[in-house]
């Protein structure tokens, strides 16, 4: 289990007010690819394999969107 100041240390929130839905939407993203690259730097993971890692799960996200499914669980 891992506690709150991980949680801290490793999570950036993006500040909500000041931008337009799809800036906040990429806002996030981008926050939260640093926030996971930090913390995969700290556990020793090399530049190479992190980019890796997260283009893969990326890709994955991307092959498996499914439009019409996300609408009907919104």
């Amino acid at each position: 289990m891992t506690d709150d100041s991980e949680y801290d240390l490793f999570i950036t929130e993006f500040p909500k007010k000041g931008y337009k839905l799809v800036d906040y939407l990429q806002g996030r993203v981008h926050f939260a690819l640093l926030d996971q690259m930090r913390l995969m730097s700290t556990s020793g993971m090399e530049p190479n394999e992190m980019k890796q890692i997260i283009l893969t799960k990326i890709t994955e996200i991307i092959d498996h969107f499914e439009p019409e499914k996300e609408l009907e669980s919104a």
